[in-house]
């Protein structure tokens, strides 16, 4: 594995190394194929991308304007404060019938992007050019876009038909015979899909028997990306958001756009989450409609996942964020929702852990910020990063344990809980206005860094001054003008953590609770 970038370079110019390491290798290797020579590593599989939630840009055909995922960063900022930004998201009548098509997925996300609660996007150019790197032609690859506002299930189907196609495509394409004959196993070219988030829901509902039997056997492997398998508590999050306390625009557009969206139904958490009465139990489509959201979306999605327990990932291999505060469980108090950062777990015989006065425990287990650890786990092939949920599909840590999978080795990735820290920032600030970073799991500030880089104008940025504050490593943090900024904290063992955060214009107004 290369060596990790060292802890104390200017973060703007790690992340631009990052970017010019991974387009160089890609570079070397094309370079190689151009002149009629293979890399002694590259895999005469087929790979097929798939992006998670927010991950693909969208198009609506009916106004033929871009709705997600093209503009800059000033289209965000409009988008995301302004009454009117973003309404072509929302489901129309029609699509919740079944009748899509005025949406259209165009790409996968090629630019920071931003939204409430889940940090921000990162763009996925990165891992493109690093599964290129490790195939036989650039043909091999195939980017997924999906209109992730729709269920998992029709999106899995629409996968299923795309990955066969590729497939058959890349069998026939010159390449994949000479990378046959380059290889000391010249078996036929098989499917290896790279999934992140939501991407590895669609990609399992693709293997489904009752789309392709075959796809299935035609599959040697599945690299997720931090994938909610069990759900995430910030889907509810989402959907409870303004009930009982006024909040950002953002944040209550985010859950207007959502409230009948089948896609983030299908990310409410399936496991045991919900705290009432002394025990802890699975959410209810009544509970999801007394906080905001649909009961007909959650049970289709109880039932969706209900029946994928038995479809099974070939060779599956998770990449799963670790150390980073998550919310794992939640309490729900007249239609308002309240988030734990721990939460039960169970005993082998599937009871829940107790103390000596028969009280449930609860433990803070973390995870990517997004999604807890156990619930992107399905196997114990896994490697353990230190990364916030936008950034596993794109720190170069993350990217090494992708092409050494794709290659065909085993990566283990670092020990848990020994690597890296923890992240907490807001994801919504107000320019010129303070705010505080946190950095959880540090013993020592020595080695370790803190420092906010302006999207729009990228270059070398100050270190932030850390101090500790109740125990916590914090730095206090503002930023000059409204904008997407980029938090990348370093640790002393050369790890990095990231963030984005979106800034407004002073005084940006609450929007009112509801009732």
């Amino acid at each position: 594995m290369n060596a990790h970038p060292h802890p104390h370079r200017a973060a703007a110019t790690a992340t631009t190394t990052t970017a010019a390491a991974t387009t160089a290798v890609a570079a070397a290797a094309q370079q190689l194929r151009d002149s009629g020579e293979l890399p002694e590593y590259v895999t005469q599989d087929a790979v097929v991308v798939v992006p998670g939630i927010m991950g693909s840009t969208l198009y609506d055909t009916t106004t033929g304007k871009d709705v997600w995922g093209i503009g800059g960063i000033s289209w965000l900022l409009k988008a995301w404060t302004t009454p009117s930004g973003l309404k072509s998201l929302a489901m129309t009548e029609d699509e919740l019938a079944g009748k899509t098509g005025r949406i259209k997925a165009t790409g996968l996300l090629k630019h920071s992007a931003w939204t409430p609660y889940l940090a921000g996007s990162e763009p996925y150019t990165d891992l493109v050019e690093t599964v290129r790197s490790s195939v036989a032609d650039p043909a091999a690859v195939w980017e997924f876009a999906y209109d992730w506002r729709l269920p998992v299930a029709a999106n899995g189907r629409l996968l299923a038909d795309a990955a066969r196609r590729h497939l058959t495509e890349w069998r026939r394409h010159p390449a994949h015979a000479r990378a046959r004959r380059h290889r000391a196993d010249q078996r036929e070219g098989r499917l290896v899909f790279v999934a992140h988030s939501m991407g590895g829901l669609v990609t399992r509902a693709a293997l489904d028997p009752a789309h392709d039997s075959d796809l299935h056997t035609d599959t040697r492997g599945v690299i997720t990306l931090g994938t909610p398998f069990q759900g995430s508590v910030k889907a509810a999050v989402i959907l409870g958001t303004g009930r009982g306390a006024p909040v950002p625009l953002p944040h209550r557009k985010l859950r207007s756009i959502c409230a009948t969206m089948p896609g983030l139904h299908d990310l409410l958490p399936q496991y045991r989450s919900l705290r009432a009465g002394g025990d802890v139990r699975h959410l209810t489509p009544s509970d999801i409609a007394a906080i905001g959201g649909s009961a007909e979306l959650a049970r289709d999605a109880a039932r969706f996942h209900h029946g994928q327990r038995n479809i099974s990932l070939p060779d599956h291999r998770s990449v799963v964020g670790v150390n980073q505060p998550t919310w794992q469980n939640l309490t729900v108090t007249d239609g308002r929702v309240e988030a734990h950062y721990d939460g039960a777990r169970s005993n082998s015989d599937g009871t829940l852990i107790r103390d000596r006065h028969d009280r449930l425990r609860y433990f803070r287990v973390h995870g990517d910020g997004t999604v807890y650890k156990e619930s992107a786990v399905l196997t114990t092939a896994v490697t353990h990063l230190p990364l916030q949920h936008g950034d596993v599909a794109k720190a170069r840590t993350a990217l090494d344990a992708v092409t050494e999978i794709l290659r065909e080795d085993i990566h283990g990735g670092p020990p848990q809980g020994e690597a890296g820290c923890g992240l907490t920032a807001p994801d919504f600030v107000e320019a010129g206005q303070t705010w505080k970073i946190q950095l959880s799991d540090v013993d020592s500030l020595s080695g370790l860094t803190c420092r906010i880089t302006d999207l729009d104008n990228p270059g070398p940025a100050p270190q932030l001054a850390l101090t500790w504050e109740d125990g916590i490593a914090t730095a206090k943090a503002a930023v000059p003008a409204p904008g997407l900024y980029r938090i990348e904290v370093h640790t002393a063992d050369g790890f990095g953590i990231t963030q984005l955060v979106m800034a407004a214009e002073p005084g940006q107004p609450l929007a009112e609770a509801e009732a």
